[in-house]
């Protein structure tokens, strides 16, 4: 055997490994979907998310929704329902109608805050009630409560 193919064969120098390096290559990030019509409303929930350690997607409309979550799955959705069109009972409707969206934590923030708007959003498919305004760590914590 030749000097360099020994060389290409010898294991790297231990100073060269870095364990962190494989360990990031392991971590899969969350993906989520929000859904605002209000583009300033869907801008903060999405640098919440992004903090938070989610790989975010931003629709302003929810056949916007609907068309990135027929494009890849999504491991939690946060919609308003108050929306323009097509509200947000409407798409938590059709997305679970989905087989890969039975299950998916679905989070509606909205300005409807009485008993019978929590009840009718969890009626209609959505896992979760926030009144807005809604204070990021109160939504942090409540997907962390829904996916861990």
């Amino acid at each position: 055997m030749s000097s360099a193919s020994a060389a290409a064969l010898a294991p790297a120098p231990a100073e060269s490994y870095r364990p962190e390096a494989d360990f990031n290559l392991h971590l899969v990030r969350r993906r989520a979907l929000v859904v605002d019509d209000s583009p300033d409303v869907a801008d903060m929930f999405t640098v919440v998310l992004r903090q938070a350690g989610y790989e975010v997607t931003t629709a302003y409309s929810a056949p916007q929704a609907l068309t990135a979550a027929f494009t890849r799955h999504f491991d939690v959705i946060v919609s308003d329902i108050g929306m323009p069109g097509m509200d947000g009972y409407e798409l938590a409707r059709r997305l679970r109608e989905l087989p890969e969206y039975r299950a998916t934590p679905m989070i509606a923030v909205t300005g409807f805050a009485s008993y019978d708007d929590r009840e009718r959003s969890l009626g209609e498919g959505f896992t979760a009630h926030l009144s807005k305004p809604v204070d990021p760590a109160t939504l942090t914590r409540t997907l962390s409560g829904l996916t861990h």
